[in-house]
C-alpha cells in the first residue's frame, strides 16, 4: 500500500505543473445549464404513498452561481410541478418564484426553468412523481419474496433520476444530499447514503421516518432509494447485507467474501473512502445485475447460485467505488470510462481472491459474449467513446464500453507490466477522486504519466483506434484458460453423438466450465442433441441463472420445446441480461413471435420501466426472416 502511495504522489508532483483548465462539458443527454448555476446540494423530504404509486413532497436546492442574471436549468421527466419558492439563505423565508415547464422531448423529458432573483441562492421544489415513472417500480407484495408487504426501488441511471427528483440530472454535476423519507410503519427505507439509524439482526420496529446524508458529492445517477421489508446481517465491520427476511440468510452466506474483496482492492489500487459497503437484494423484477450506488449496491438475486460462482457481480459492483463512484464519466458517451475501468479491476479482485484461474475464466467468457454481440452491432455502436447525440443513452448500454474496455486496460498493463500500471491507476483514481471526467481527460493524463515515459510499450497499444474505432484491434489480448481444454473435448463428443468416457467427471466441472460448455456448441444445433444433453444433466432443471438462460438461448434457436420454463424464467425474472437475447431468438420466427407477444403480455406487469421499454423496442422492430 505505501509503495502504490508513493508511486501515486510521484506521478501527481509530475503532472501538477501541467494543469491546465477544461472547457464545460457539454452534456446532450441535461437541459441544465451548470456553467452558469449550478446544484451543489440537494434536500430532500419526501412521502412514499404506495395506494397512489407516487413520490409526495419537495427538494431544497443549494445552488452555486457564476451568472446572477441567468434562470436555473433543471432536468424533469413527468413530474407535476404544484409550486416552485426561492431564497437568499437555506433557513430563510421561501417565497414564491416563477418558472416554466418546457415540452415533453421523448428522450430527455422536460425542462424546468426558475426564473431567480439576483441574490438568490436557494430553491425548493413541491412536486410529486408519476405513477409511471422511468426509475420507479412499485411491486405487489405478490411479486416479493415475502408475498406478505409491498416494495419500491428505484433506479436512476442513466437519465431516470430526473423522473422522481427536479435536479441537473447529468453525470458532470456531482451534489451532496440529505434526504428525509416517510414510508408505512412496517416498511424499511434505504438510500445510497449513510443512515441516520443501525438495524441489524434487528429487534425494533421500523419507525416509517427515515433520514440520510451523503457528504461525498455524487452524480445524480447514483442516487437510490428502496423501501421494504427489508432485514440485516453484518459481513464484516464495514460491510453488510440487507434483503428480505426469507433471503437474507442466503444472501449472507453467498456475500461473505465482501470483506476480503475490500481489502484485496485497497491493496492494489488505494483506500476505500466511502465508510461501508452494503449490498441490497432486490426482488427478482430489478432490470440489472447490480447498481453501485455508493454504500448501499443494489443486486439482482439471480446471483444466489449457493456456490459462489457468481458473485463477480459483487466485486464488479465494489469495483465501482473506485471506478465510477470515486472517479466518474462526465457524459454519457464517457461511459466506458466507468465500465471498462470496472470490469478490470473486478477480475483483478476475482484474481486475488478466488485465484488467477478464476479471473481467466471468467475473462475468456466475456470475450466471447462481446464478440457474439459485436458481431451483431452497427460499426457506430462498436466504439468506446460512443457518439448518443440524439439517442437514449440506454443505447449504449452493450458490453463495448464493459468489455473492450477492460482488453483496451489489459493490454496497456500487458505493454507496461502490471506493476506499473496498478501504480498508474492508483494515481488515477487519486488525482481525480469526486470528479467527473471526459475521455479527453483520461487520454491526456494516460499520454503524460504512462505512454511518454514509455514510448516502446506504447507502440504496442495503438489507443486511437481502441477508443474512437470500431471493432476489436487485432492485438487485443486473448485469455487461454487450461480448464476449458477438456470442456471443448468434451463438446465436440457430445456434438459427433458420442458421450465422452468422462462424463462423470463432468459433474465436477464448475459454473463457468458448464457455460464454456454450452457455449462451444453452434447455432444450429438440434433439439435432438439438447435432448441428449438435458437427459445427461438436466440443464433444464438448473437453479443456476446464467446456465438456465444459456440452455433456455439454445432451445429457442433449436426450437427445443422448453415452452413452461421459459414462460416460467421470463414471467419471474426481470434481469434485462436475460431478457433481451431470449425475447430477440423469439421474434425471429413467426410462431416464436406470437409466443414472445403472449409471455410479454403476461409479464410487463412485472418488469422495471426499463426493461418493459426494452422489450417492446424488439416489437417495434420489422420482422425479419432468418
Amino acid at each position: 500500500m505505501q509503495g502504490i502511495a508513493a508511486f501515486a504522489l510521484v506521478i501527481l508532483t509530475a503532472c501538477s505543473s501541467n494543469k491546465s483548465v477544461e472547457p464545460p462539458v457539454r452534456d446532450t443527454h441535461s437541459f441544465s445549464n451548470p456553467h452558469q448555476v449550478r446544484v451543489a446540494h440537494v434536500e430532500l423530504d419526501l412521502e412514499t404513498v404506495f395506494e397512489q404509486r407516487v413520490l409526495r413532497g419537495s427538494a431544497t436546492l443549494s445552488l452555486s452561481r457564476t451568472d446572477s442574471k441567468a434562470p436555473l436549468l433543471l432536468d424533469t421527466r413527468d413530474l407535476e410541478i404544484s409550486r416552485v419558492e426561492s431564497s437568499l439563505t437555506q433557513q430563510g423565508s421561501f417565497q414564491p418564484t416563477r418558472y416554466e415547464l418546457g415540452a415533453k422531448d421523448p428522450i430527455l423529458g422536460s425542462a424546468l426553468t426558475i426564473h431567480l432573483e439576483e441574490k438568490s441562492a436557494f430553491v425548493r421544489i413541491h412536486y410529486s412523481t408519476s405513477p409511471s415513472s422511468t426509475a420507479l417500480q412499485w411491486l405487489e407484495p405478490a411479486q416479493t419474496a415475502g408475498k406478505k408487504r409491498p416494495f419500491l426501488y428505484t433506479q436512476s441511471q442513466a437519465i431516470h433520476a430526473r423522473s422522481w427528483i427536479p435536479l441537473q440530472d447529468s453525470p458532470s454535476v456531482r451534489v451532496t444530499y440529505r434526504a428525509r423519507v416517510r414510508t408505512p410503519r412496517d416498511l424499511i427505507a434505504l438510500m445510497s447514503a449513510r443512515a441516520d439509524f443501525r438495524l441489524a439482526n434487528r429487534n425494533e420496529p421500523p419507525s416509517g421516518d427515515y433520514t440520510f446524508r451523503m457528504p461525498h458529492a455524487i452524480p445524480s445517477y447514483l442516487i437510490a432509494l428502496a423501501v421494504g421489508d427489508l432485514d440485516s446481517r453484518y459481513l464484516g465491520y464495514r460491510t453488510g447485507v440487507w434483503a428480505e427476511p426469507s433471503v437474507v440468510e442466503k444472501a449472507a452466506k453467498e456475500f461473505e467474501d465482501t470483506e476480503r474483496m475490500i481489502q484485496a482492492t485497497e491493496k492494489q489500487f488505494g483506500p476505500y473512502t466511502w465508510l461501508r459497503y452494503d449490498i441490497l437484494v432486490l426482488p427478482p423484477s430489478f432490470p440489472f445485475g447490480g447498481m453501485e450506488n455508493p454504500l448501499m449496491t443494489f443486486a439482482t438475486p439471480t446471483i444466489l447460485a449457493g456456490d459462489k460462482s457468481l458473485v463477480s457481480l459483487v466485486a464488479h459492483e465494489l469495483a465501482h467505488s473506485w471506478s465510477g463512484n470515486l472517479v466518474s464519466n462526465a457524459t454519457w458517451r464517457d461511459f466506458w470510462l466507468n465500465e471498462g475501468f470496472t470490469v478490470y479491476v473486478e477480475r483483478r479482485i476475482l484474481g486475488a481472491v478466488y485465484g488467477e484461474r478464476r479471473a481467466v475464466m471468467e475473462a475468456s467468457l466475456a470475450r466471447q459474449e462481446l464478440e457474439r454481440e459485436m458481431a451483431g452491432l452497427s460499426p457506430k455502436d462498436q466504439i468506446l467513446h460512443i457518439d448518443l447525440e440524439g439517442r437514449d443513452p440506454d443505447d449504449g448500454f452493450t458490453q463495448v464500453p464493459y468489455e473492450k474496455g477492460a482488453l483496451f486496460l489489459t493490454a496497456l498493463e500487458q505493454a507496461v507490466g502490471r506493476d506499473r500500471f496498478d501504480h498508474f491507476l492508483a494515481a488515477y483514481f487519486h488525482k481525480f477522486q469526486f470528479q467527473s471526467i471526459t475521455t479527453k481527460v483520461f487520454r491526456d493524463f494516460l499520454e503524460k504519466n504512462l505512454l511518454a515515459s514509455n514510448p516502446q510499450a506504447a507502440a504496442k497499444v495503438p489507443v486511437d483506434e481502441w477508443i474512437t474505432q470500431p471493432g476489436i484491434p487485432a492485438s487485443a489480448p486473448r485469455f487461454i484458460s487450461d480448464d476449458f481444454q477438456a470442456v471443448e473435448a468434451a463438446a465436440r463428443s457430445w456434438q459427433s453423438g458420442q458421450a465422452p468416457a468422462a462424463t462423470s467427471g463432468m459433474k465436477e466441472w464448475n459454473t463457468h466450465q458448464w457455460l464454456h460448455f454450452l457455449r462451444v456448441f453452434p447455432d444450429t444445433t438440434t433439439s435432438a442433441t439438447l435432448a441428449r444433453l438435458d437427459r445427461a444433466f438436466a440443464f433444464s432443471k438448473s437453479s443456476n441463472s446464467e446456465i438456465l438462460f444459456q440452455w433456455l438461448l439454445m432451445s429457442v434457436r433449436a426450437n427445443h420445446s422448453v415452452e413452461k420454463k421459459l414462460e416460467e424464467f421470463l414471467t419471474t425474472v426481470g434481469r434485462r441480461k436475460f431478457l433481451k437475447p431470449l425475447y430477440e431468438e423469439l421474434v425471429k420466427t413467426p410462431a416464436g413471435r406470437k409466443k414472445a407477444e403472449t409471455i410479454f403480455s403476461i409479464a410487463k406487469a412485472g418488469y422495471h420501466p426499463i426493461a418493459a421499454a426494452s422489450i417492446a423496442a424488439i416489437f417495434a422492430k420489422p420482422h425479419r426472416q432468418p
